[in-house]
């Protein structure tokens, strides 16, 4: 018995409705085996922190991805699969985010006893640059920027605040201004705490000078710029940070596996097994969606 133009319809209509679906399994395949590839030349554990956010948005609303408790709960796990001898190669593209999972990124980062390299393709802004200072070396595109890792309290900038404070008569200013600037004087003081300790970290690894921490949180955390000012490659290494110029190809191919999301989508990923574990990524049998691995900020 032949089909109908009827079956034909909704053959065409089941065909169409399950080619998203596919696509997905297929990119998040070339995504695994991608990261596989970079881990087995590098001889590294790889993880991704990318955060697409250029054009994201929900009924016309614009969203923004950062850098989350969910993103530094997956990224420690990450790390604590990685045998201490193995070096970590972090891949950052990242607005910056909650100070606390970047703060609790960084310190797992400076933990680990094998070389940590930092891949900076386009941007690490905030707390991405406050993981690329965690790391043993930051190896940026010629074109990629840091950014200064100021707080920022609500909508406002810590400094700024404080510089309300600074040039009104106190009798002239609201208590709730007082006490935003009490905190952002806290704000201010904890983070040029963390940068400190982040720096003097790398000195025994002549990662950084001495004489150079002083005048790097300064130009870091103290607002003297906008925090979105783009901290190129020139500046970070007249600032004294430990700046490589040149990325392996293979990283630009994996950022291509990542365009902006249309949807939902982790932002961090990596193989999903302990480091040692080296068995071969195979195809999913039919039927069985693809597992989703861990990803955070």
């Amino acid at each position: 018995m032949g089909f109908g133009i009827g079956d034909l319809f909704w053959i065409f209509l089941l065909l169409t409705s399950l080619q998203p679906l596919w696509q997905k399994r297929q990119i998040e395949y070339r995504r695994l085996r991608a990261l596989q590839q970079f881990q087995q030349e590098r001889n590294s554990r790889v993880i991704l922190l990318i955060h697409r956010q250029e054009s994201l948005s929900f009924l016309g609303i614009p969203l923004s991805r950062y850098i989350t408790i969910e993103d530094s709960e997956q990224i420690l796990r990450a790390i604590r699969l990685t045998p201490p001898d193995v070096p970590i190669d972090l891949i950052l593209h990242t607005p910056g985010g909650l100070v606390l999972a970047t703060e609790q990124i960084a310190r797992a980062l400076i933990r680990h006893q094998a070389k940590v390299t930092v891949f900076v393709p386009h941007y690490a802004m905030s707390g991405g640059t406050m993981l690329a200072i965690a790391s043993d070396e930051i190896i940026m595109d010629a074109n990629a920027v840091l950014g200064p890792v100021d707080p920022q309290l609500g909508n406002y900038p810590a400094a700024s605040i404080l510089k309300v404070v600074e040039d009104k008569p106190i009798s002239e200013i609201d208590d709730q201004t007082l006490i935003m600037a009490d905190l952002s004087r806290k704000a201010i003081g904890q983070v040029q705490r963390f940068v400190r300790t982040l720096l003097k970290d790398s000195i025994p690894k002549q990662k950084v000078l001495p004489e150079n921490i002083e005048s790097i949180i300064e130009a870091l955390t103290t607002g003297r710029v906008t925090h979105d000012y783009p901290i190129t490659i020139e500046e970070a290494t007249e600032m004294g940070l430990p700046v490589t110029v040149g990325l392996p190809h293979s990283i630009y191919d994996l950022m291509d596996l990542y365009p902006q999301p249309q949807g939902g989508r982790p932002s961090v990923q990596y193989i999903p097994m302990p480091y040692n574990d080296r068995r071969p990524i195979l195809p999913m049998p039919k039927g069985r969606p693809l597992e989703e691995p861990n990803q955070m900020t």
